[in-house]
């Protein structure tokens, strides 16, 4: 009987569960989406290196899921208490013909477990088709090879996707039992007739409260983006952090106690239709949930930042690898090697054979070492020269000490490094970068590291910018670093080279070091491939030979560049779009539970609404007004948070996010944010239609 009682009541109940039954899908479906990759990644052809990176993010995808399952838990604990509550009445007129506890408990057991099995099973298999595109998007970010594609199911995420939602459901099973144990009889059956205890504030006092945490968030917002370079420490930046917490707890506790006031004032609004109703619902809302409020707002700042920020570093990093990879080669080693020297912080010794040939070209090392040249071609060869009678300090002169307290972490003792305009020109052209032009008595900055450009400006623009380089006076050509580098990189972090003319009287003990990039002299992919491993096996013949001469010859390859940046990204981006969904869908779904359970307390209003005269195109009118304000309220505060916050967070990842790559990404959290909060409003907006056409 009970569970005939069960299966009825729930099928009866199917407009109540909409919500509920929404986010348990989703969730089933993205948490199984997100541990599948493991099956994925099977059918792709990667590299070696990039399936090394792929585990390393299923690891941490494992650890995020652990979080992840916390807050699915706790949502469905929030969403399970508000059926619960919403029924009520249902459960006294039980208890009233002879139901205990114990058998109403049973009742509401077997109702989650038939909602629970049937989310399950239908996001497992929304979960196993939507992993499908997943395994398109991998593959696109790991710029993988497809021709093995084949339809996966991933028998290890169904089975751990199973096991956590079992574990949420027990904790959700003993929940109820608690909360079914310490009903009442009297007030299970006047449950609808409570009404929350709404408190009236001062509204002055709430405008004041409203102007100083406006001011306050204002201060917050200037912090990180004005002043973002002073906060390089967690200690600094703490502040700001509680500032802004603190100001949206303030604002969502005093909007309720003075926006009703003004309007009222505004009697051609105030009275107008049904604005009257819609903004005393809405002031009650928002006055009896305050920290709710507060938190979706920071939930939902937290999803937009998080990932407009990492869409950004994944576009801006996808960009600058095409710019920042210009060759497939780049090889340097040190020239003029002391006897003694520093390698990892500890004092090594040198070998007269290391010696030697640290005065010698790369390419003569490659020759004497088995390599046959001919495997590489466009091959340029230049010295890097450095002196510490030339360091950062010397280069920043009086402005040290204020940049000192701007960028305290810089190491201020690092030695310029110099190359004359004929060599730089080689690689340029090489890289097909723009080429300088010096006279004499010039030289120019080649800097394109966003923050150490801002540094370097500030000397530069001044106009007091001479440098004596190997005893001869020198001044900048231009008022700015221009753009330029030379070793190959993930993204713009050249820090600082300094050009000088060919007749600049630099020495053989100045060399720092030898530098040389090529390209590899085969059209094919698979003589490319050939051709790389030379430079990273360890079991090569040329690796080996200089292992045992004990040569170090280092080398960054356009391959490995791109796998390891792709592979950074791609982490980055899957984290960040798995906890920014889910962050979106607990607020959502708090919201839509909120206004679902006011529409079913509201109801007697909505009757004397029809009563007095209103028709349903009004009252449906007014709810859809009602929520959409319910839902925008948090949304607004948000999108004005992360305004800040993402030009913060770009500042902060200087060199590896653009401000010009925003767009794009802010394009695509808006259709994420769209999609999921916009489907949870329509949900919510239909449900509360229905509820409110209950009769009593």
């Amino acid at each position: 009987m009970l569970f005939k009682l069960s299966w009825n009541n729930m099928k009866k109940s199917i407009k109540d569960y909409a919500i509920y039954f929404l986010t348990l899908v989703l969730g089933v479906a993205i948490f199984y989406m997100f541990n599948s990759i493991d099956s994925q990644q099977a059918m792709l052809q990667v590299s070696q290196s990039q399936r090394e990176i792929i585990k390393m993010m299923i690891s941490m995808l494992g650890f995020v899921s652990v979080f992840v399952a916390v807050i699915l838990g706790l949502l469905i604990v929030y969403a399970n208490n508000f059926l619960i509550n919403r029924r009520k009445k249902e459960f006294g007129i039980y208890m009233s013909l002879g139901m205990g506890r114990r058998q109403i408990s049973k009742i509401i057991l077997m109702e989650t477990i038939f909602v629970g099995i049937i989310s399950l099973a239908i996001g497992i298999v929304v979960g196993v088709f939507a992993s499908q595109f997943m395994s398109v998007l991998v593959a696109k970010m790991f710029e993988a090879d497809m021709s093995e594609f084949q339809f996966v199911f991933s028998k290890d995420a169904c089975v751990k996707t199973c096991i956590y939602f079992a574990v949420m459901y027990v904790a959700v099973m003993l929940f109820n039992t608690y909360t079914v144990s310490k009903y009442k009889l009297i007030n299970l059956l006047n449950a609808s007739k409570k009404n929350e205890k709404v408190k009236i504030k001062n509204p002055f006092l709430c405008l004041l409260v409203f102007i100083v945490a406006t001011t306050m968030l204002g201060y917050a917002y200037w912090k990180v983006t004005g002043d973002a370079s002073s906060l390089n420490t967690a200690d600094k930046l703490l502040p700001p952090i509680l500032m802004g917490i603190v100001s949206t707890v303030a604002i969502f506790w005093s909007l309720s106690g003075f926006i009703i006031q003004i309007v009222q004032k505004m009697k051609n609004t105030y009275l107008k239709g049904t604005n009257m109703f819609v903004l005393r619902q809405i002031n009650n809302k928002i006055n009896t949930m305050v920290v709710s409020m507060s938190v979706i707002c920071l939930m939902l700042f937290m999803t937009i930042s998080i990932l407009s920020s990492s869409l950004s570093l994944r576009n801006t990093m996808g960009r600058e690898l095409v710019e920042m990879t210009p060759v497939d080669l780049n090889l340097y080693k040190t020239a003029n090697l002391p006897e003694t020297y520093k390698e990892y912080g500890k004092e090594r010794k040198s070998t007269k054979q290391q010696r030697e040939d640290s005065k010698i070209p790369i390419e003569q090392t490659l020759k004497n070492n088995g390599l046959d040249m001919n495997v590489l071609k466009d091959m340029v060869e230049i010295p890097i020269y450095a002196s510490n009678d030339l360091t950062w300090s010397d280069f920043l002169e009086d402005k040290l000490e204020q940049l000192k307290a701007k960028f305290p972490m810089l190491a201020y003792d690092t030695a310029e490094e110099i190359v004359k305009i004929s060599d730089y020109n080689k690689i340029a052209k090489l890289y097909g970068i723009d080429e300088y032009e010096l006279n004499d008595n010039e030289y120019i900055m080649i800097c394109d590291f966003a923050s150490m450009k801002e540094v370097r400006n500030e000397v530069l623009v001044d106009g007091n910018n001479s440098l004596t380089i190997a005893g001869k006076q020198y001044k900048s050509k231009y008022n700015e670093c221009k753009n330029g580098f030379i070793v190959m990189s993930t993204s713009h972090t050249n820090t600082g080279i300094i050009v000088v003319p060919d007749n600049c009287p630099l020495t053989d003990d100045m060399k720092e070091i030898h530098f040389l990039a090529a390209n590899y002299n085969d059209d094919t992919e698979e003589g490319k491939k050939k051709i790389e491993e030379l430079f990273s096996k360890n079991d090569s013949a040329l690796i080996q030979n200089l292992d045992k001469k004990g040569l170090d010859i280092e080398g960054l390859t356009k391959t490995r560049i791109m796998e390891g940046s792709i592979g950074l990204a791609t982490i980055v981006t899957f984290i960040a779009i798995y906890l920014g969904v889910i962050f979106l869908i607990a607020s959502s779904a708090i919201l839509a539970l909120k206004q679902l359970t006011d529409s079913s307390d509201n109801k007697q209003r909505y009757t004397i609404l029809r009563k007095i005269g209103c028709d349903e195109k009004m009252i449906n009118k007014s709810l859809f007004r009602q929520i959409g304000i319910f839902f925008g309220v948090p949304l607004l505060l948000a999108i004005i948070h992360s305004i800040f916050g993402i030009q913060f967070a770009v500042k902060m990842m200087a060199g590896l996010a653009s401000e010009k790559d925003l767009l794009p990404s802010a394009t695509a959290t808006v259709v994420i944010i769209g999609v999921i909060y916009g489907a949870y409003f329509l949900a919510t907006y239909f449900g509360s239609k229905n509820i409110i056409k209950e009769e009593e």
